[in-house]
């Protein structure tokens, strides 16, 4: 079985917070101003903050579960 997450690629990220602002479990924080964090085993993967990023910094991954 395998479960979704975001991750954000901070080299792309441009920290506007849009993410922050659709995350349905709030699991997404902006770090310093600089880039957004996904507190990835929290994370439902339901991909909501990657369709919302304008700079297309965070795509959806996929954890085997053992």
């Amino acid at each position: 079985m395998a479960k979704k997450y975001a991750r954000v690629n901070p080299k792309d990220c441009v920290a506007c917070g849009a993410c922050t602002k659709v995350c349905p479990k709030q699991v997404i924080k902006v770090i310093k101003g600089v880039f957004a964090r996904v507190q990835e085993d929290s994370c439902l993967g339901c991909g909501k903050c990657s369709k919302v990023c304008p700079a297309s910094a965070i795509e959806l991954k996929v954890r085997e579960l053992v």
